[in-house]
């Protein structure tokens, strides 16, 4: 439920840790900086272990859940495990509870949790777990781009048998919906990419986009949505391709991936799009090779915090 006026934009956006021996911390504590704890009217909120939280910047006593116990950062092990978690649930609930406007999640060792019995295969689905979301959608955005990868992490091999009508309509709802909930677009417009060079140039060089992709595509607009493609993806993401539409729904990780990197890599932000509560991420990981070292770059994660201010603000939290 949306909060009256005078309230909105009081509710504080929180700041997960994610894993203490990577640089989640220290780019937390970076942005809190330069942001000067405030992303326009609301406050940030560290989500953590204040040893954690000390050892990347002493700002153990803005910890929104301080934590008393010690965790070894720099040093990856199962001992972490319940405290990267800990620190999500404990945001989740705040969030929900509408004590907390969004969540904006430091980057986590799936590795390290799943050898800690973490089932999981990264936030994204955790997250649809913790809120009773039935889809989670994952969408990257950056340098005037939106990208959502309709397979993510699974072999290229496995990609084509992942492909189908059901799984590109409830993609590219969810995706519209949020489009016009959390980005405030009237009528937004869905590119969708085909799967094969030159969009199967007509069946020569695929039938994934005849059988499957196409149908799909013809009933999004037959529900009234602006939907263009199968289109061929070495052409759809040059300046004049992309004024053309809001969103680009991609077949694999990678296709969508490489042009959102290419244009920002390092003010790329993750968004959970399909949730009832706000979740934005820095786009990388946990680069356990320079954490401890004060060399992690905080850009992304700025641009993470201000979509995620954004986001709650179009949804009148």
């Amino acid at each position: 439920m949306s909060k009256p006026a005078e309230e909105r934009g009081r509710a504080p956006i929180l700041i997960t840790m994610g894993e203490p021996a990577g640089i989640g911390p220290e780019v937390a504590a970076k942005a809190w900086h330069a942001l000067d704890g405030h992303a326009g009217a609301r406050s940030l909120k560290l989500v953590g272990d204040r040893d954690a939280f000390r050892a990347a910047c002493a700002l153990a006593d803005d910890a929104f859940w301080p934590d008393d116990g010690r965790i070894a950062c720099r040093k990856t092990g199962n001992a972490n495990a319940d405290a990267v978690i800990g620190a999500i649930d404990a945001a989740v609930r705040a969030t929900r509870a509408g004590d907390a406007a969004a969540i904006v999640t430091a980057p986590i060792n799936k590795a390290m949790l799943m050898k800690g019995g973490f089932a999981f295969a990264g936030h994204t689905e955790y997250l649809a777990q913790l809120t009773g979301a039935p889809r989670a959608v994952m969408m990257l955005a950056g340098g005037g781009l939106r990208v959502v990868p309709l397979t993510i992490h699974i072999p290229i091999t496995e990609v084509p048998r992942a492909i189908s009508r059901s799984a590109i309509l409830e993609t590219a709802e969810i995706v519209l919906a949020a489009l016009a909930r959390d980005f405030s677009l009237a009528r937004p417009r869905l590119a969708v990419a085909g799967l094969n060079p030159h969009a199967g140039e007509a069946g020569h060089l695929g039938e994934e986009e005849i059988e499957t992709i196409v149908p799909a595509v013809e009933t999004l607009r037959a529900r009234g949505h602006i939907v263009e493609g199968p289109l061929p993806a070495d052409t759809m993401f040059h300046a004049d391709a992309r004024d053309r539409y809001d969103a680009a729904l991609c077949m694999y990780h990678d296709q969508a991936l490489i042009p959102l990197k290419t244009l920002a890599f390092w003010e790329g932000v993750n968004v959970t799009l399909g949730l009832p509560i706000v979740r934005t991420s820095p786009d990388h990981g946990t680069a356990l090779d320079i954490a401890g070292r004060g060399r992690a770059d905080a850009r992304s994660m700025i641009a993470a915090i201000a979509m995620a201010a954004a986001m709650a603000d179009a949804r009148g939290l």
